[in-house]
Formats: C-alpha cells, structure tokens, sequence
C-alpha cells in the first residue's frame, strides 16, 4: 500500500512562485490518487501552503508537531494533529506513518530531515521510497555533493540510484509507487581483494 506520504519542505515560500506552483501541483496529485499528507504540522510557508490545499481537496492531513513548537504558532484544522515532546519523537512518528517520503524545496530542517530518512533506508531500518521534487532544481547542488560522496568512497552507488528524483509531481508519485526496494548491505566491504 502506498496511502500516507510524509513531506519534508520549507516554513518559508523561496524566493520564486513556482515553488509555490510546485506543491500545488503536488497537493493536486496526492488528492488525485487519495495520498494522505503526514508532515510537521506547520501553518507557515510551502508546509502550510500544501496541508491547505490538500485539505481543501477533501485529502486527510496528519501533522505531528513538537509541543514547544505547538504553543508557539498557530494551527491549521487537520485531520488529525499529534502533539509529541520532542524533534525526535516528531520525525520518529512521521517516519512510523509514511509508507514514502518526499522532499520539496525548504532550508535546513528539510535537509535534515531528508538525510535522516536516506540513513535510515541505507542502514536497513525501513525500505520505503524516498523522493525528491526537484523543482527549478533547486536540489541539483546536493544531488552534486552525493554523487562526489559516491566518488570518494563514502557512499555506495546502488543506494544512491534509489533515491528518485524528477521535477514533475505526477511522475515523482508514479515512480514511488512502483518502487521495488533493493537492500544494499552498507557494510559489506566495497573493495573485495
């Protein structure tokens, strides 16, 4: 089954409306194919922007959100909001919902958030699929900098051609769909003699 996506993306809007066009358009497609929205449970920027939308196409929305930051912001009326103590607790629950994850452009948070989930599929704590929305290819300098990590030894290969990348929403969610997890042993040793 593939019924609950977690997105990691921005507080912020960018500089560049088709950010903002980006995640409509990503809201449309969950909507289209019945994809239920988990996420950090923002109001702010692309994040808000998204559970919004998806709402208003009748889509379920889960936030889970950090209690010091859930007394602190105004709330949109979701589906459902789970108040945790902790950012641990917050991602733990997020990745424990998501049957995928997707990343749109956002700041340092997305980052971490995106690099938590590639380590956690390349250690073998989950194999569900991993995208990323590559809008105005805005991820094209990381793509760059994990392929240079490929280069020098630090990452395999075949763990990097599992993430799937596009710039179109309806392709990405397609290619997720139809993901067909490949466990590569991150430790099995690279150069056999």
């Amino acid at each position: 089954m593939f019924s609950n996506i977690c997105v990691f993306c921005g507080s912020s809007f960018g500089r560049h409306q088709s950010y903002i066009d980006a995640v409509t358009k990503f809201g449309q497609e969950l909507a289209k194919n019945k994809i239920n929205l988990v996420y950090g449970g923002g109001n702010a920027g692309l994040m808000g922007e998204l559970a919004r939308y998806v709402l208003s196409r009748q889509g379920e929305v889960v936030g889970v959100i950090p209690k010091k930051i859930y007394e602190n912001v105004d709330h949109i009326q979701l589906t459902d909001l789970i108040i945790v103590e902790d950012m641990h607790q917050r991602k733990a629950k997020m990745y424990e919902l998501a049957d995928g994850f997707v990343a749109l452009p956002g700041g340092i948070g997305t980052i971490e958030e995106l690099a938590e989930a590639l380590t956690w599929q390349q250690i073998g704590y989950h194999s569900k699929p991993i995208g990323i929305l590559n809008t105005n290819q805005y991820y094209n300098k990381l793509l760059s900098l994990l392929e240079h990590m490929v280069d020098e030894g630090f990452i395999k290969q075949e763990f990097l051609n599992s993430l799937i990348i596009s710039e179109d929403p309806e392709d990405l969610l397609l290619k997720m769909k139809h993901y067909k997890p490949n466990y590569i042993n991150k430790w099995e040793q690279q150069n056999k003699s």
